[in-house]
């Protein structure tokens, strides 16, 4: 039997199997693990009413959902109403005419929407003593009719984070030079952001608001992980890829919070997740498309920051290539021999 077709030995095969079951079980870890360990904590929310009322809602939530809320109280509906339009809280319970009203905001999270209709509805029927009153619901800021559940933008996280690392896998493959790279992964940052908010917006009816805003959002989003996953792999070559996949895919994408709510991810994995592109890109989108653009300044940083660091990155990763090139040709000149003169 020519080594060639010599079977590998049963000791590969186990390393094979242990490898392969260690990287599936990774990840389901990192996609299941936000999902199910998910609950409200601290999620902000309003209290409109009297201070006496307001007080005794406020012993209410913390008996029955310990730690649950971070709660603002407020004297109005009208203040607590702005409050939820300027992205300050997720949703408000107003007691200021009595019978508790639930204003939610299910573009900024459907899942704390939910939450907070539940607990209009146990603290009406504690004030009913034991019957089940309807309870008045206001959504401030609705998702759009033809996407209710807000199905498009939550689904469109994943693809977002696989153009930015499709990308980068790209222009390194297809483009010499810093410089050709760095504009390739902006302008197609550009490119994608008008594409994909087109589809998300004009065929899903995922999205409202500016459409230029909006795609800028999302160019913003795509050009931070493109260029961050190109300054790593000029840096640290094909492992760079790896690092960068890992963090933007295993680590940023379930930590987005864009299938529920940042707070409502478990410990600190909320707020590791909105200093990551992806979900900073997608409360950013949030804002643009549902809230005027209050609440994006936080995201606009993180983005800008992940885009200015990785074209450091790929500017150093850049000279570091020029310089080996000059000390490899100067090599090259020292070890070439002089010419023998020829014989008389």
């Amino acid at each position: 039997m020519s080594a060639q077709t010599k079977p590998s030995p049963w000791s590969k095969v186990l390393a094979s199997v242990a490898l392969l079951t260690v990287i599936v079980s990774v990840l389901l870890t990192a996609f299941a693990w936000p999902s199910v360990r998910s609950s409200v904590h601290d999620v902000p929310i309003a209290i409109a009413g009297p201070a006496a009322a307001t007080a005794q809602v406020t012993a209410a939530l913390e008996q029955r959902m310990p730690d649950a809320f971070d709660i603002t109280t407020v004297g109005s509906g009208a203040a607590a109403e702005q409050l939820i339009r300027d992205r300050e809280v997720y949703g408000a319970i107003d007691v200021s005419g009595g019978n508790p009203q639930v204003l939610t905001a299910t573009a900024a999270s459907a899942s704390v929407a939910q939450t907070l209709q539940g607990i209009g509805t146990a603290l009406a029927q504690a004030q009913a003593q034991g019957s089940s009153p309807a309870v008045a619901v206001r959504d401030i800021v609705a998702l759009p009719a033809d996407d209710p559940r807000g199905a498009g933008l939550a689904a469109g996280a994943l693809p977002l984070v696989m153009g930015g690392l499709l990308a980068a896998v790209l222009l390194t493959n297809l483009l010499k030079g810093t410089s050709r790279r760095v504009a390739g992964a902006l302008g197609f940052a550009v490119a994608g952001g008008f594409a994909l908010t087109a589809i998300l917006q004009f065929w899903f009816g995922s999205l409202d608001g500016s459409y230029l805003a909006n795609s800028g959002a999302v160019a913003l989003s795509i050009g931070a992980t493109s260029l961050t996953l190109l300054g790593l792999e000029s840096l640290l070559g094909y492992p760079g890829f790896g690092l960068g996949g890992v963090l933007m895919m295993l680590v940023g994408n379930p930590l987005s919070g864009s299938a529920s709510a940042p707070e409502m991810l478990p410990g600190w994995s909320g707020v590791l997740g909105q200093l990551l592109p992806p979900g900073a890109g997608n409360q950013l989108l949030r804002s643009t498309a549902f809230f005027d653009g209050h609440g994006a300044t936080h995201s606009i940083l993180v983005l800008s920051g992940w885009l200015a660091l990785g074209v450091v990155l790929c500017l150093l990763g850049g000279l570091r290539s020029r310089r080996a090139a000059v000390r490899a040709e100067a090599g090259a000149g020292q070890a070439t021999p002089s010419p023998v003169p020829a014989a008389a």
